[in-house]
């Protein structure tokens, strides 16, 4: 492994393990806890794709008429990249992106994929993206994460952008979710399968051909330019320390939808 890559990989350890270590896993036990973090990560996948075209605008030549990049080994690892992302084949061989497949998924489950939608359907005809997200009626954490995001785009430094890409993202938890929907086919005889195809994708994609592409693109970017490299560091530990609030809030969403519902059942059973 690349010694920089190393380094930085050192530096935000402490952080990875926080998220890796959250309580939100031990939280999500049952398909419902599914879709309450699923309609809540679903902002997290749809601003991912973001932070991949901004690379693509700086990295290739997106303008016509069209000129020679100056940095070709980058541009063809980020449209590898894109490809996948933006055009993979779904569950029925349908070419689809991957927030498009993510919401596939969540009608599957039965989430609720209208706030997304008209999210997303909002931003089309903005000016200024981070002022609607602030007046947005959607929680402050999914604010924060979002605002980092576009900010991070904003700075117009491909290797922050790149950071917050490859370092910024969750520990792969796919695992995790294919024990549960397997737990749910099993106990509800039903059958889950973009949901599963979805998390399969995800981790073949991210372990074995992403991550290391992210990384090559990474130290294309920064060569040996220390201050660039510190940059690196800097914005994946914020990524992950906004990663880790986004965590917080869906954890304490599903517990306090648990607590709810045991408010509304105990009320119902005092008035039997």
């Amino acid at each position: 492994m690349n010694q920089n890559i190393k380094n930085v990989i050192d530096e935000i350890q402490p952080f990875r393990e926080k998220l890796k270590n959250h309580e939100l896993y031990k939280s999500l036990k049952y398909i419902e806890d599914i879709k309450v973090f699923m309609e809540s990560h679903v902002y997290a996948v749809w601003d991912f794709m973001s932070l991949l075209k901004a690379l693509q605008n700086l990295l290739t030549c997106t303008k016509i008429p069209w000129t020679p990049n100056l940095d070709s080994k980058s541009a063809r690892l980020i449209n590898q990249i894109i490809v996948d992302e933006e055009s993979d084949l779904n569950y029925n061989g349908e070419p689809k992106s991957h927030f498009e497949m993510y919401l596939e998924a969540m009608e599957e489950i039965q989430a609720n994929t209208v706030p997304i939608n008209h999210f997303v359907s909002g931003t089309k005809e903005v000016d200024d993206i981070s002022d609607f997200i602030n007046n947005y009626n959607i929680n402050s954490s999914i604010q924060s994460f979002l605002n980092f995001s576009f900010q991070t785009i904003e700075s117009g430094k491909s290797h922050k952008i790149a950071a917050a890409f490859t370092f910024g993202r969750e520990e792969v938890i796919p695992d995790m979710f294919i024990e549960i929907i397997e737990q749910t086919e099993k106990s509800k005889n039903l059958s889950l399968d973009k949901i599963n195809y979805y998390l399969q994708r995800h981790i073949d994609l991210d372990g074995d051909e992403h991550g290391p592409l992210a990384h090559e693109m990474i130290i294309g970017l920064c060569q040996e330019d220390s201050l660039k490299w510190q940059e690196v560091t800097n914005v994946s530990i914020k990524a992950l320390e906004e990663r880790i609030r986004l965590w917080d809030y869906i954890n304490e969403s599903i517990k306090s939808k648990y607590h709810s519902e045991n408010i509304i059942k105990n009320s119902i059973l005092t008035n039997v």
